[in-house]
């Protein structure tokens, strides 16, 4: 108790009454007024409704990130078919002609021009997925919205181009002599087991990268070695035709040469059944089931994180 003067009064301070919420801890004071925390993680099946609500903007998003990429290059979009054909003439030179990878594989061109134009998807996917939480940052911080968004958004993207380039590759094919048929059609669950892939690796680097800010310098040198191994510009069942079993094992389950395997597969008359891996199919659904639901949940575990710090 408390004496103050006023005017010659003295008057007599009276405590506060104790208030109902003395005593409670933060948390339980949240639980009382119904509060939560700001940019809380939701759990996955609400976090997974709320990115099929931003589906509109993922798909725009990724239509606005293709026509932005090549605004100040003079050659605009074209640059989207020429890059990887530029790359396929540059291996086709050093590895078709120089090396002689292409002994003993009919239709060397088609060959190579279809392993270049797949790896080259899954490669973009990764390197836009390093970058896509580090390189959005003020929009992240500014606008709340699950942050999966971006990476699914840009290996979009990504299949986007891709297919603006298939046409062009279904015109090599067809100058180097294949003929349409039903084969063909396998190209559609191909290319949909791949993005599935490619988005789950996407979102694994995504999060690696947000952290990580020297793995962007360091992917380009981790793809390439990854292209090598993965037969673009070789056959791995003529290259491994002597080499121990478990080589083999290891390079026909390796999910880059799945994807191509099957493009190859579906394009090319003289690939044949009996040069792919066994359960090849089984083999490109599970990579697809694996690193696309368990990159999935290993993003959303940190979605807290992004954009803080």
């Amino acid at each position: 108790m408390s004496e103050t003067t006023h005017n010659g009064a003295v008057a007599v301070g009276v405590p506060p009454a104790p208030s109902a919420d003395d005593g409670l801890s933060p948390a339980e004071l949240a639980a009382k007024y119904g509060l939560s925390v700001s940019g809380a993680r939701p759990g996955l099946v609400e976090y997974t409704r709320l990115l099929w609500g931003r589906r509109h903007f993922i798909n725009e998003f990724a239509k606005a990130r293709t026509a932005a990429q090549y605004t100040q290059a003079r050659l605009g979009q074209l640059w989207q078919v020429m890059t990887p054909l530029l790359n396929a003439a540059v291996y086709y030179l050093i590895f078709g002609l120089l090396i002689g990878t292409s002994k003993g594989i009919d239709n060397f061109i088609a060959f190579l021009v279809t392993g270049v134009f797949i790896f080259t998807f899954t490669q973009s996917s990764v390197m836009s997925g390093v970058r896509a939480i580090a390189g959005n940052l003020g929009l992240i911080r500014a606008l709340h919205f699950p942050r999966a968004s971006m990476p699914i958004a840009l290996t979009l993207m990504q299949l986007q181009q891709l297919l603006m380039s298939m046409f062009v590759l279904f015109t090599i094919v067809l100058m180097t002599g294949e003929t349409p048929d039903m084969s063909w059609l396998l190209v559609i669950p191909a290319l949909l087991t791949q993005w599935v892939f490619n988005t789950g690796l996407a979102m694994i680097v995504a999060r690696l990268g947000s952290k990580m800010t020297d793995l962007a310098q360091l992917m380009p040198f981790m793809l390439r070695t990854w292209m090598y191994v993965s037969g673009v510009m070789y056959s791995i069942d003529k290259l491994t035709a002597t080499a121990p079993h478990y080589v083999r094992v290891l390079l026909d389950i390796n999910p880059a040469a799945v994807y191509i395997d099957l493009m190859r597969f579906a394009l090319i008359d003289s690939v044949t059944g009996s040069q792919m891996p066994p359960h090849v199919w089984a083999s490109a659904v599970g990579w697809a089931l694996l690193v696309g639901v368990g990159g999935y949940i290993y993003f959303w575990k940190a979605e807290e994180q992004y954009g803080r710090g």
